[in-house]
């Protein structure tokens, strides 16, 4: 393996996990991409995770060489960029051969729900990795989805260099999973993965200190602010931050992350998002339009009034 993913570059920045910007023929707004990028780095943030809020599960083969090319463009100095492969394995295994010639340190893979077994997506995390010639990120969205003990075994063997934690609970603090993981994982190395509301809960309870944020493309400093509260173990202000981005949060459990967000970067005048690809829609009751609208109006006007300290900029 080429790179080694360390917990001090985990924590450097909030993992941002942004949608991708797109014209109205589908094809890929650089422009909107950069306006959104440069709209996070303004806020301290310099790690972005192009997964899930992308619609990177539905992205082709041959699209993806197109998505790296724009990234790499995209790319300042000290940016980490971290691309996402699959879901399914036979198209994780096309893209890991791309990403083995292009300078990436690692990717992650996109959990399969469905057909997959515990098994199986451990065997398909080590080839991948092997496939790749580098560490991957695995993102673990479900029980059952992969043992902890294969998942530990695969961050010693290599293989894997971070596990996303993203399985939703009602009380984060109560998490017999998560815990179980950590049995096998250095908590160091496992990255709380559900944005903001479950963050200071997991900080807590089980000693996570990295964290993914969607709303962080909104809010970037107020994201970095948490982020900041993690580091020197002030949970208590992180916990006060963290309210302000609870009626984005609410809003997107009700109407789906992923759509809401889309909607929410857009309607905040960040950057235009554009038509999301199939087979997911773009969000157009106007009710639950103008509810995100406000939601993210008032979510960039608190980040506006924030300030960060000038270490974490």
């Amino acid at each position: 393996m080429r790179a080694r993913i360390t917990p001090d570059l985990l924590q450097r920045s909030v993992i941002s996990v942004p949608p991708l910007c797109r014209k109205n023929d589908l094809s890929l707004s650089e422009d909107a991409n950069r306006a959104q990028l440069d709209h996070m780095r303004a806020g301290g943030v310099t790690t972005f995770l192009w997964g899930g809020n992308a619609n990177l599960y539905n992205m082709g083969v041959r699209e993806f060489e197109s998505f790296l090319d724009m990234v790499e463009r995209l790319t300042q100095p000290g940016d980490w960029m971290i691309p996402s492969i699959g879901a399914d394995f036979g198209k994780a295994l096309d893209q890991a051969d791309i990403l083995r010639e292009r300078d990436f340190p690692t990717a992650m893979v996109l959990p399969l729900r469905f057909p997959s077994t515990p098994k199986g997506v451990a065997q398909g995390l080590s080839l991948l990795a092997a496939r790749m010639g580098k560490p991957l990120i695995a993102y673990v969205k479900d029980d059952n989805y992969v043992d902890a003990a294969d998942l530990g075994a695969l961050v010693r063997d290599g293989a894997v260099c971070a596990v996303k934690y993203g399985t939703v609970r009602k009380n984060p603090a109560d998490d017999a999973a998560l815990a179980d993981i950590l049995r096998h994982v250095d908590p160091l190395l496992v990255i709380s993965g559900i944005g903001e509301r479950p963050v200071i809960d997991h900080a807590r309870a089980f000693g996570l200190r990295a964290f993914t944020s969607g709303a962080v493309c909104i809010a970037p400093r107020l994201s970095t602010m948490i982020l900041q509260a993690l580091s020197t173990g002030d949970l208590a202000r992180g916990a006060a931050i963290r309210e302000t981005f609870l009626a984005t949060e609410d809003l997107r459990d009700a109407h789906s992350p992923l759509r809401v967000l889309h909607e929410a970067v857009r309607l905040a005048g960040i950057a235009e998002t554009g038509p999301m690809q199939p087979m997911l829609s773009n969000i157009t009751d106007p009710d639950v339009l103008t509810a995100i609208q406000a939601a993210a109006i008032a979510l960039r006007a608190e980040n506006d009034r924030a300030q960060i300290s000038r270490a974490a900029e």
